[in-house]
């Protein structure tokens, strides 16, 4: 695993960009990571569910925020741009758009465990719980540049948490489980015991969407 230098900003601009999610709560091309309603992580068109113990590096040079118009389960139209620029200016929200533009954060990762190694994948939010735990990602990556920017890459698991709403029920929100620091090389991996291999995982389960 390795991300590219070139669009990497200066430690101070990184990690002052990566604090301002905590307080305003990808690049085309890239796979779509979501969790589901049943709180299920999955990812692609054919809604592939994610191997709960693989592990996914984060890219703290891809995070962006913006905005999102959802139309009856269709995006109508989407504007986002690096954190480390100011939210961007929209036109009207397109026809359709049931709660016009939506604040929209989110990062890219990139799998370094099991069969899906070496996948890149894109994971945008506008829920509550989801941008908490992006904003709680990026100011974990902030505290980490600003002790040791050898190692700003957060080795994640893919979790699922849940709380019970008033009115819909059971909620359940991403939880992103740093399990170690890597440099942007992807230098000083997991420990061979922590990474699950192809071969112990069950077989994938795809559904439609």
């Amino acid at each position: 695993m390795s991300f590219a230098l070139a669009n990497l900003p200066n430690v101070a601009a990184l990690s002052t960009a990566l604090r301002t999610l905590e307080k305003d709560v990808g690049p085309v091309g890239f796979v779509i990571l979501k969790m589901d309603k049943r709180g299920d992580w999955v990812y692609g068109a054919n809604q592939t569910e994610v191997e709960a113990e693989t592990l996914w590096a984060v890219n703290p040079a891809s995070f962006v925020h913006g905005y999102i118009a959802w139309g009856d389960a269709v995006v109508l139209g989407e504007v986002m741009v690096p954190l480390t620029e100011p939210l961007p200016v929209t036109p009207d929200a397109p026809a359709g758009a049931e709660k016009g533009w939506q604040i929209q954060i989110g990062m890219g990762l990139k799998c370094v465990s099991g069969p899906d190694k070496d996948m890149e994948v894109r994971f945008t939010v506008t829920s509550v719980g989801g941008k908490k735990a992006v904003q709680q990602l990026g100011v974990a990556i902030a505290q980490q540049i600003e002790a040791d920017q050898t190692k700003p890459v957060p080795v994640v698991k893919l979790k699922t948490d849940s709380y019970k709403h008033k009115m819909y029920g059971k909620i359940f929100v991403p939880v992103f489980d740093i399990v170690e620091w890597v440099g942007m090389d992807g230098k000083s991996t997991a420990p061979a015991d922590e990474v699950t291999s192809e071969e112990a995982l069950p077989a994938r389960r795809r559904r439609s969407a």
